[in-house]
């Protein structure tokens, strides 16, 4: 059964792009020394382009969805 495109495909890959979101910012803002020293925008966009990726790369295959006996488990 193909599995891309379902609801399962969307919230398997929308977790994976957040989660990949959310370690690029805090990859980025680790690296400024000081809080003030963040550039903000920079740390959007690359977010942004990080979870863009993640869901591309979800479209070859998420690991979670590879068979239907763990159609519905969303466990990552």
């Amino acid at each position: 059964m193909n599995k891309l495109f379902t609801k399962e495909w969307f919230i398997a890959a929308g977790i994976r792009a957040l989660k990949t979101v959310a370690q690029t910012a805090v990859g980025i803002i680790g690296a400024a020394t000081i809080i003030e020293a963040v550039e903000w925008k920079t740390v959007l966009s690359a977010s942004i382009l990080a979870g863009v990726l993640s869901l591309l790369t979800s479209l070859a295959g998420l690991p979670e969805l590879k068979n239907d006996e763990t159609k519905g488990d969303h466990t990552l």
